[in-house]
């Protein structure tokens, strides 16, 4: 399922892909199940349990990203609960979730304060993201302008 198209939406700002995007998943709740929806499928109760978050909001959470095509749900044997899993769109997110990681070591930690980490399969701490142009060069904001719609 795709979002809304922007004929059925209020964007934030209706030409701007970041800006849609915090519309679809930038609060903090949609991130963060986002997140653990990265480790497998899982349920209403066990995001509640890994989160800590509130009925209501979790369920208004999970609607609008099913709604969204961030996730899709489907039944569990003898059908009374729903698993909710990534689909390609939220497996795309992956890139995002590994970038604010980053940022947040960075500069959300101080050097001795404990911190999860993310590993590659091998255990290996993964390489810090930098965005290259189509020549491979490294690029930064200093260095690209965003060619806004008219």
């Amino acid at each position: 399922m795709a979002p809304a198209s922007g004929a059925d939406r209020e964007w934030t700002d209706p030409t701007c892909p970041v800006a849609r995007t915090v519309d679809l998943v930038g609060d903090r709740w949609s991130l963060l199940i986002v997140r653990d929806a990265m480790a497998g499928p899982a349920s209403f109760t066990v995001f509640r349990q890994r989160l800590g978050i509130a009925r209501n909001i979790l369920a208004d959470r999970l609607r609008r990203l099913v709604e969204d095509g961030i996730l899709t749900t489907s039944a569990t044997p003898g059908g009374k609960r729903h698993v909710y899993e990534l689909t390609g769109a939220g497996r795309d997110l992956f890139t995002t979730i590994v970038a604010l990681r980053q940022w947040g070591e960075n500069h959300a930690f101080t050097a001795d304060e404990p911190r999860s980490t993310l590993v590659d399969r091998d255990g290996r701490p993964l390489a810090a993201l930098d965005p290259r142009g189509q020549d491979g060069a490294l690029v930064t904001a200093e260095t690209t302008d965003v060619r806004r719609v008219d």
